[in-house]
């Protein structure tokens, strides 16, 4: 049985306004090691670098062995929070340390593409430590790097045939990595040193051009294959090993193939009712029903007008019904913008927060890219994810973000980032949000395409499925456009996103949704109790955060152990 939730709640507020002793102490090392890491990335921050790779990795290996000096001497007085305290921060120590070992490991893998890195690195290490340098001695240094280059250039028809096309793509990021780095280098002292100018300026130009050149074969050896792979759709998969890893940094006790077929059977609860929406529209296939939800979209110009009625109805919404607390604040400062269609290539959707950008055609796309747009983001569609975006969703979040245990926010995670907002589509079906079968298709689409993100990005991840492959997944399985599945695709690929985002969404919003179960419907929690406290916690994994509503004290070699889905 729960404890009292206002005893909780009250309790909870108390410790966040007036923080013990212990908790001021972990609370300002957790800040400290954030800034610590920052500076010493900005200090070390050229790409590919062994010594920053070292320099980071020796700093993580000395917190944690601070981390578990300080658990052995101080834990025996620590509260509730301060052991999730701990926990989050040791857990981010060993992610960052992760993330640097297969940094190290994907680089390795395409050395051969770059054998001219470590002469470019050295100059650009040495500019790091404003160290003098000759410039007639480096201007024949760089000249003589556009050779080894172009040599680079005359052997990669051989080393493209026996190399993968992930491996391909990522040597062309490597390179124009490079590429910005060593320009970079050269700005440094260009106008200002005279004799550094007269020296380099032509050595210079001539092996940033010569880089670029290079970076534009290997993107060549993608497109001139037989599937014609377009560059921006190729992922970088990290593997089985990796992916398990990183499924239990986030707290999540299943196997990638557990989640996957999570997945299906969320699908086909999906399936059935897009089925029975359809029928009610007089449709016998659902994907005809979806064209026809699809057309109901407002003209050119209309679409902010209709984006600004849909947030004010979902906030009404909520707010009625003492669902969650909406600061009267947070109600007055929300905004809109436009994304542009460079950046609809990634985000052919809305994105959201305290800003919600929207996506519609503009005057410069092609007529085919234009309907696109409009069909991806009709009415029905727009009014299934516009509460995701700002209020109960993202900017609710982010507003309360700010205003509790703000400290936490060095932890974030797409299984509470993204889980709240996705949560809030199950919970507002569930509560009788959609007004008629165009609604309930305008969710469907969503859910189902959470589902299928949970599927095609862990597919890709464990490499048995293809970008292409997962853009084909997307139009036949969930009914995208192809070009905004391009784009779902392209934004889950490029290297924005760490590799659990987008499975996150579903898999975060199934977490607490089983935790609303526990607390409110088999326990005593209030809907806006409930709502409340899982905002005040701050972004950490759903697990930890069971843990701090649940009141339960974590030991030293706690694992993830909740198995949320049944």
């Amino acid at each position: 049985m729960a404890r009292l939730p206002i005893t909780c709640l009250l309790a909870s507020f108390a410790a966040f306004v007036q923080p013990s002793a212990n908790a001021q102490i972990l609370r300002d090392g957790i800040q400290r090691y954030g800034a610590d890491v920052a500076a010493l990335s900005r200090r070390y921050a050229v790409p590919m670098s062994d010594r920053r790779i070292d320099r980071l990795r020796s700093f993580h290996e000395r917190t944690l062995t601070r981390l578990s000096l300080r658990f052995e001497k101080d834990s025996g007085s620590w509260s509730v929070d301060d052991l999730i305290d701990w926990h989050l921060w040791r857990n981010e120590v060993r992610a960052n340390l992760a993330a640097l070992d297969l940094e190290e490991r994907e680089d390795e893998r395409i050395a051969e593409f770059l054998p001219f890195k470590a002469p470019i690195l050295d100059l650009c290490e040495a500019r790091e430590d404003v160290e003098p340098l000759d410039p007639n001695s480096t201007a024949l240094e760089v000249a003589a790097l556009r050779s080894v280059v172009e040599k680079a250039l005359d052997e990669l028809d051989s080393r493209a045939r026996q190399r993968s096309p992930v491996e391909v793509a990522r040597a062309a990021r490597r390179v124009r990595d490079l590429r910005r780095a060593f320009d970079e280098w050269y700005a440094f002292r260009a106008g200002f040193d005279p004799l550094f100018t007269w020296w380099l300026e032509q050595p210079h130009e001539n092996l940033s051009t010569e880089l670029d050149s290079y970076a534009k074969a290997l993107d060549s050896k993608l497109s001139a294959t037989p599937e014609g792979i377009d560059p921006t759709l190729v992922a970088q998969p990290i593997g089985a090993d990796a992916l398990r890893a990183a499924l239990r940094q986030e707290f999540i006790p299943y196997d990638p193939a557990e989640l996957v077929a999570i997945a299906e059977r969320e699908f086909e609860w999906c399936d059935r009712e897009m089925d029975k929406a359809a029928k009610e529209l007089g449709f016998d296939d659902w994907r005809d029903a979806q064209r026809h939800v699809k057309s109901l979209h407002v003209a050119p110009g209309e679409q902010p007008a209709l984006v600004k009625r849909l947030v004010e109805e979902a906030i009404d919404w909520v707010t009625e019904r003492d669902l969650v607390t909406v600061p009267d604040l947070c109600r007055e400062t929300w905004r809109m913008s436009m994304l542009g269609p460079e950046r609809q290539r990634i985000s052919p959707y809305f994105l959201g927060g305290e800003r919600i950008q929207v996506s519609y055609p503009t005057d410069s796309m092609s007529d085919a890219d234009k309907r696109a747009t409009m069909f991806g983001n009709n009415i029905h569609f727009s009014r299934a994810v516009a509460h995701h975006e700002v209020i109960p969703g993202h900017g609710l979040q982010q507003f309360m973000q700010s205003r509790h245990r703000p400290y936490r926010r060095a932890f974030s995670t797409p299984f509470w980032i993204e889980g709240w907002a996705l949560y809030w589509e199950m919970r507002l079906w569930d509560l009788g949000f959609p007004r008629g079968p165009e609604d309930r298709i305008g969710m469907l689409f969503w859910r189902k395409h959470r589902c299928a993100r949970i599927v095609f990005s862990l597919s890709i991840h464990l490499g048995t499925m293809t970008p292409v492959e997962a853009v084909d997944y997307l139009v036949d399985r969930v009914g995208h456009e192809r070009k905004n599945a391009e784009g779902e695709v392209r934004r889950s690929v490029g290297g924005l996103y760490p590799p659990l985002y987008q499975a996150a969404y579903m898999l975060g919003g199934l977490q607490i949704r089983a935790l609303h179960r526990e607390l409110v419907v088999d326990g005593e929690w209030t809907e806006r109790q409930f709502h409340d406290a899982v905002l005040q916690q701050n972004s950490i994994p759903i697990e930890l955060l069971r843990a701090a509503l649940k009141q339960e004290r974590l030991e030293r070699d706690f694992a993830t152990r909740w198995r949320f889905y049944d």
